[in-house]
């Protein structure tokens, strides 16, 4: 069944408002009709917005391309419908008529930044890209007409968001139809072409979300239909299910800079802890023990971020490796 939740657009206009952080995607300061697609730093990285990191990856070979992640458009092409459109909506432009949106392919990932790690992803708005949709609506030379000829044909193309925390997939992920020509009576069958909201705040406490795709049309190669979604206003909580921060007692690491083991300081039980560099990947992550010292000899000199977790409270701090 399509699970659409549509809210006001009062809602969700600003970058952080209402005890909210918006990935709206305007602070990339985009000219009108252009994207980003990662072309001037490729080979692996990311942009950001709201409390959300877009990881990106672009291929240097075969002259270059796009090959993972997320981009992000002001492009309005809503005509073209081929492989030279990668980075336009359906919708013409962003949600509540905003000029910029994020782009991405099958198989994306999103990262909480460091302070916003264990927090809840109230969710995102989502539509098609018009490469998709085109491609779903009429057919081209790799995928097919969904419904078939007849208009029978029982096709479907879904987007399945994982959440993910300390490296553990969460048991419940939230499936959305971009496009769903199932039902019996072929008036009900529809492929996605506006701003349509995803509830995610049902997955609880995450770190990452991974983006899935997948469709009726495959063949020998994998999937036929273009993978390829668009997002706006990625929206997460500032808080956490019944997460609550250390009130009782402020923790300390020491020494801190330090250049090669880290104690903490008010830890009288058991925990676990998280070291995140500044681009929100997880580089190091075990049990505390009260009294124990934390080797960080493997890391680099830098700027570091550790996150203590003690059952559901926990604490965020600065590192410094020298």
């Amino acid at each position: 069944m399509r699970k659409v939740l549509l809210l006001s657009c009062y809602l969700m206009v600003s970058a952080v408002s209402f005890g909210q952080a918006v990935a709206d995607f305007e602070n990339l300061n985009l000219p009108p009709d252009s994207f980003w697609n990662g072309s001037a730093e490729p080979l692996g990285t990311q942009f950001t917005s709201g409390a959300a990191l877009f990881p990106n990856y672009y291929d240097t070979s075969f002259g270059g391309f796009w090959s993972q992640g997320w981009a992000y458009s002001t492009m309005r092409d809503t005509m073209t419908g081929d492989f030279t459109n990668l980075y336009s909506a359906i919708t013409y432009d962003g949600f509540d008529q905003s000029a910029t949106y994020a782009v991405g392919q099958n198989n994306s990932i999103v990262n909480l930044d460091p302070f916003s790690i264990g927090k809840i992803v109230a969710g995102f708005y989502v539509t098609n890209s018009t490469y998709a949709y085109k491609s779903m609506k009429n057919g081209d030379a790799f995928a097919k007409q969904f419904g078939g000829p007849t208009g029978d044909d029982p096709d479907f193309f879904l987007l399945t968001i994982k959440g993910w925390f300390q490296g553990v997939p969460i048991a419940d992920s939230v499936d959305f139809y971009l496009a769903d020509y199932r039902f019996a009576d072929n008036n009900l069958d529809y492929i996605v072409d506006s701003w349509e909201w995803v509830d995610l705040s049902g997955l609880g406490n995450v770190d990452s979300l991974s983006f899935t795709l997948t469709s009726s049309d495959v063949g020998s190669d994998g999937m036929n239909t273009p993978g390829f979604f668009c997002i706006d206003n990625f929206t997460t909580e500032n808080s956490g299910v019944h997460v609550a921060e250390f009130n009782a007692v402020t923790l300390k690491l020491y020494p801190n800079p330090t250049t090669d083991y880290v104690w903490v300081e008010g830890i009288t039980q058991k925990a676990a802890y998280s070291i995140i560099n500044q681009a929100g990947q997880v580089l190091q992550s075990a049990e505390l023990v009260p009294g124990s010292p934390i080797d960080i000899t493997s890391l680099t000199s830098g700027q570091y971020f550790m996150v203590i977790q003690n059952g559901i409270e926990r604490q965020v701090k600065k590192i410094i490796r020298l």
